[in-house]
């Protein structure tokens, strides 16, 4: 189960909004998270709090297919993202560095600042703050267990 605050977002949020270009010659995910969300909120990575979900439109992360994206936004503090549709690429990357997405065909029903929980493994979204509930895709299992380990590598390689 994940729950947290709500940042919402627009359509069509692409990998240079997530994490601006210039910012690619560092794979430091401190420095990554401080730039999270840069092209569109300058502030975002100063006000987000650890465990929010960002909710957003159509086809968030589209754009590059760099790892870069999804790093930032987890290593940001977020625990989730819901949106309408996610880009193919962006959808793998993200699985593999352990940072769980859902794609939701009610996302712009939800608003900034609303409290979700998510039931990864049941496919249902709670907008506790609307008190509404939203169907999602159940997490497949393995799908689970890569996101528990921390992601891809972290699932394969023994600590």
């Amino acid at each position: 189960m994940i729950e947290g605050k709500v940042y919402k977002f627009a359509d069509d949020v692409n990998t240079d909004d997530i994490i601006p270009a210039i910012y690619l010659d560092t794979v430091d995910e401190k420095e990554l998270a401080n730039h999270c969300m840069e092209g569109i909120d300058p502030d975002f990575s100063k006000k987000v709090e650890s465990g929010s979900i960002i909710v957003a439109g159509r086809n968030f992360g589209c754009g590059s297919s760099r790892e870069h994206a999804p790093i930032a936004i987890k290593a940001c503090g977020i625990s989730a993202v819901v949106a309408l549709s996610f880009a193919r690429i962006f959808f793998r990357n993200s699985i593999n560095i352990g940072l769980p997405l859902f794609s939701c065909q009610q996302a712009d029903e939800i608003n900034n600042g609303d409290i979700l929980k998510i039931v990864v493994g049941e496919g249902r979204i709670e907008d506790l703050t609307q008190n509404k509930t939203y169907k999602t895709s159940p997490m497949p299992e393995f799908m689970q267990r890569l996101i528990s380990a921390g992601g891809l590598m972290e699932s394969i390689i023994p600590k």
